[in-house]
């Protein structure tokens, strides 16, 4: 159900818009006290606020002040109720962030008519910003995925790097005559390539297809 907050210091209005919004299956919470309606705002968090300007504790401008710089009510829709037709006082309320402004006395149909139209641009809003947040987090799902692409490619240059380092080193090894001189020289490229060698134990797949090229890096490899 639609929570609608109304603060009106006028006892009759108040009466009358909770009477009406109530008929018209709306939740209604209404005050004459711009401070309470901001408190109750705050834990309650209405669809929308109705407010007087003129009140005696703080004016509705206070009030939406107050709302506005608070985050869970800064985007909820504010209709302001006057007395005075004076377009100074409605930009003031516009600048500080109001959506709408309704002239003392006003009509059932146009009380209705304001509020849907403000619980309409709100639902668009909300809809687009599902839409934007939903974007959002693909297009954060897709550069976490670049970034582990990024990184597995890393991670296989580096591969790639000590293979090739390996094999370079076997094949100078390989130009030695079989003996007691090429077994010293292997063990000496075992003892130093033994980060590149670890490397390739961890990726059997990769392990297998280097042995498939040069079967002399099974020595190094089998300890």
């Amino acid at each position: 159900m639609t929570k609608i907050l109304v603060i009106e210091d006028e006892l009759f209005v108040r009466e009358n818009i909770t009477e009406l919004l109530e008929a018209e299956d709306f939740e209604v919470f209404s005050t004459e006290n711009g401070i309470l309606g901001v408190l109750w705002a705050q834990e309650n968090l209405p669809d929308l606020v109705i407010c007087d300007i003129m009140m005696p504790e703080i004016s509705g401008h206070d009030v939406l002040i107050e709302m506005r710089q608070s985050p869970s009510l800064a985007l909820t829709p504010f209709i302001f109720l006057t007395a005075m037709a004076d377009k100074a006082d409605q930009r003031e309320g516009m600048e500080l962030g109001a959506d709408d402004y309704l002239t003392k006395p006003f009509t059932r149909d146009e009380l209705l008519g304001a509020i849907e139209v403000r619980l309409e641009k709100q639902q668009k809003l909300l809809e687009k910003y599902d839409s934007e947040h939903q974007r959002a987090e693909m297009l954060e799902q897709r550069v976490r995925e670049l970034e582990q692409l990024q990184l597995q490619e890393s991670v296989s240059q580096e591969y790639y790097e000590a293979v090739l380092k390996l094999i370079t080193a076997i094949n100078l090894i390989e130009k030695i005559q079989p003996g007691e001189r090429r077994d010293r020289n292997l063990n000496i490229v075992r003892e130093t390539c033994a980060q590149e060698i670890g490397m390739l134990k961890k990726v059997p797949k990769l392990q297998h297809e280097v042995l498939s090229k040069n079967s002399s890096l099974s020595l190094l490899l089998q300890h």
